[in-house]
């Protein structure tokens, strides 16, 4: 990192108006923050506004992903002819992504390079950088060949470096005041990215750090946690709605209970104004899901913990994900790496969300937040309302930690075993390897113990699949489940793949390669370890290919060609009994069938389903609006 301007390649224009900005967004992945398309980070909107706070025009602010960058090398001119350039991102957990593809360390090296301006690197990245974006390695801080590079907030360093010149440069922390202005002065940007509007979720902060200290996790280091004010993320919402974003993740915090309190015991009063007020300035939002809950507020809390939960399940849309850090179930393990809850309080806390959000809309009474008569989760079995349930748990487990042992693999597999029996539900199971970070305890034990157990851990993640992870989709997601708005990413082997936008969306494959970009409602007819298939819903049976009338339960190739054979029929009760039973995924024509539950505030976008497949005499046919 460059600490006396003299070294800086360049110089920024002396007033403000005058100066040119990229922003290159190379993607980020934190405990406690996500930003890999669908997603867009806090980071280049805050960043965006700080610059526009500064003086900056916002037609003189451009913004990248570094998948344009990749796929348009002339818009790299941007990046090499702009006074100041800005890279945000980083990777401090390890994941798997369909919709971009985060910046290698080698990229962002090469994006340094190519500008001739003043550079500015800043996101995560700042704790470190390993060999690749991966999981059981251990990293180092890199400058990457920048000229600063912001070991506080990149938001506040660019406004520095606006506003002061590159003498006033500094590695300060941003302020909620200052959140407050550039939250909603960034929002432009969104305008900007590939995505927009209708594949685009904003990532929404409500705070960030933790008062607590896991070994391994890197949001501590921002601090003890910093709230928000509900009416500061409300107006965000609001300009970020104004712009035509629809989707939101309240994900950008260590535990939404703790909103608006003492930073660990929940205040539900605080949540009913967050929820309810985004849900006031945004009316048509298509999706609205959180990330991260803290199971030990559920435990040391639990009667303000469950009404802090129906208030996010009454306002929130279905399929939304509370992850619980739960990291291991070995009780050596936790203790020496300051983990918070044991097993037995986490399959507490599993309970309480399952009866609290584990509700499908459409299940009645009527349908079903408030009074003594509502339904509670969780829903499952023949009766439950073809929909996925409001609020459920996810567990992330992390191996690699200081004490692991191969005990540690029969915890872990003992205690999702008994969420199972249970009858509980769980939305998913994250079984990840550590990355060590300076700053962090873990950084004394490095990547040591995740290389040694490597070959342990995969088998041990391909039994949790096989035996959990399976017949709990089924569960959660049995055959008849309607998925509306499922957007089409790609073609593979003769199938469509796509997700709804939201926290942790279920990959699903549709048979035949349907038109990429576009959205359609999908009920489910089968499921992997942790994808489903199904069919467009509803199916018209006078016009369904093989392929999708094969993927019905029930159905094989002779029976298919029995309907295809006796078609057209007038009504799906027309169609052989001794069939199957179609009545949950089909139609005849253009025929409007309502989603169980989508009437209501709440319970998710849109209008009635229609079929959309092609017709035999060629016109299209898609959904009501």
């Amino acid at each position: 990192m460059t600490d006396s301007p003299a070294s800086v390649r360049g110089s920024l224009p002396a007033d403000p108006n005058d100066l040119s900005v990229t922003i290159v967004d190379g993607y980020v992945d934190e405990p406690a923050h996500f930003g890999v398309p669908p997603y867009i980070s806090t980071y280049p909107r805050y960043t965006a506004g700080a610059l526009v706070d500064a003086g900056v025009p916002e037609s003189r602010i451009t913004y990248h992903t570094i998948d344009e960058l990749r796929d348009d090398r002339s818009k790299r001119a941007d990046v090499a002819d702009a006074d100041l350039m800005v890279y945000v991102g980083g990777m401090t957990v390890p994941g798997k992504y369909v919709g971009g593809t985060p910046a290698e360390p080698d990229e962002v090296r090469e994006l340094g390079w190519t500008a001739d301006g003043v550079t500015l690197l800043g996101g995560p990245v700042r704790f470190g950088v390993g060999e690749e974006n991966a999981g059981a390695q251990e990293t180092e801080r890199d400058d990457l060949d920048y000229d600063f590079v912001a070991m506080g907030d990149v938001e506040a360093a660019a406004y520095d470096l606006v506003r002061e010149g590159l003498e006033g440069y500094g590695n300060r922390m941003r302020t909620n005041e200052e959140v407050d202005r550039w939250a909603e002065k960034g929002a432009f940007v969104v305008e900007q990215h590939p995505n927009h509007p209708d594949y685009l979720i904003c990532e929404m902060e409500t705070s960030r750090g933790c008062a607590y200290r896991c070994s391994f996790c890197t949001e501590p280091l921002y601090g003890d946690p910093a709230f928000r004010a509900a009416r500061s993320v409300v107006d965000e919402v609001d300009a970020l709605s104004d712009r035509g974003v629809r989707h939101f993740r309240l994900g950008r915090q260590a535990d939404i209970l703790a909103f608006g309190g003492d930073g660990e015991a929940p205040n539900p009063d605080a949540l009913r104004e967050l929820y309810g007020g985004i849900r006031e300035v945004a009316p048509d939002l298509r999706t609205l899901h959180l990330d991260n809950m803290n199971p030990v507020t559920i435990t040391d809390y639990p009667e303000a913990s469950r009404e802090a939960i129906r208030v996010i399940a009454e306002h929130n849309t279905p399929g939304d994900t509370a992850a619980f850090g739960l990291e291991s179930a070995d009780p050596v393990v936790q203790e020496e790496n300051n983990l918070l809850v044991t097993a037995e309080e986490c399959l507490e806390a599993v309970r309480v969300v399952n009866e609290e959000g584990g509700w499908r809309p459409g299940d009645t009474a009527e349908t079903t937040p408030g009074g003594d008569d509502r339904v509670t989760g969780p829903s499952t079995g023949p009766d439950a309302s073809p929909r996925l349930p409001k609020l459920l748990p996810g567990i992330n487990l992390v191996h690699g930690l200081t004490g692991e042992r191969p005990e540690t693999y029969e915890h872990n597999k003992e205690f999702l075993q008994t969420v199972y029996d249970e009858g509980l539900m769980l939305r998913r199971i994250n079984i990840r390897q550590v990355m060590a970070f300076a700053g962090t305890e873990m950084a004394e034990t490095g990547a040591d113990i995740a290389q040694e157990h490597k070959d342990q851990f995969q088998a041990y993640k391909k039994e949790v699949r096989e035996t959990v992870d399976n017949p709990m989709l089924d569960r959660v997601v049995p055959p008849g489940t309607v998925l509306p708005d499922v957007h089409l990413e790609y073609h593979q082997d003769g199938k469509t793949f796509g997700r709804q936008l939201g926290t942790y969306a279920l990959l699903v494959a549709v048979p035949g390669e349907r038109e990429l970009g576009t959205a359609i409602d999908v009920a489910i007819t089968d499921h992997g370890y942790r994808s489903v298939t199904g069919v467009p819903y509803p199916l018209d049976v006078n016009a369904a290919s093989m392929d999708e009338l094969t993927a019905i339960p029930g159905i094989n190739r002779s029976k298919a060609g029995d309907i295809v054979v006796g078609r057209p029929y007038g009504s799906v009760g027309e169609v052989d009994s001794g069939v199957a039973d179609i009545s949950r995924f089909a139609v005849v024509d253009d025929t409007s069938v309502p989603i169980p539950g989508r009437e209501r505030a709440g319970s998710g976008p849109g209008p009635a389903a229609k079929s959309r497949l092609e017709r035999r005499d060629s016109s299209s046919v898609g959904r009501g609006d």
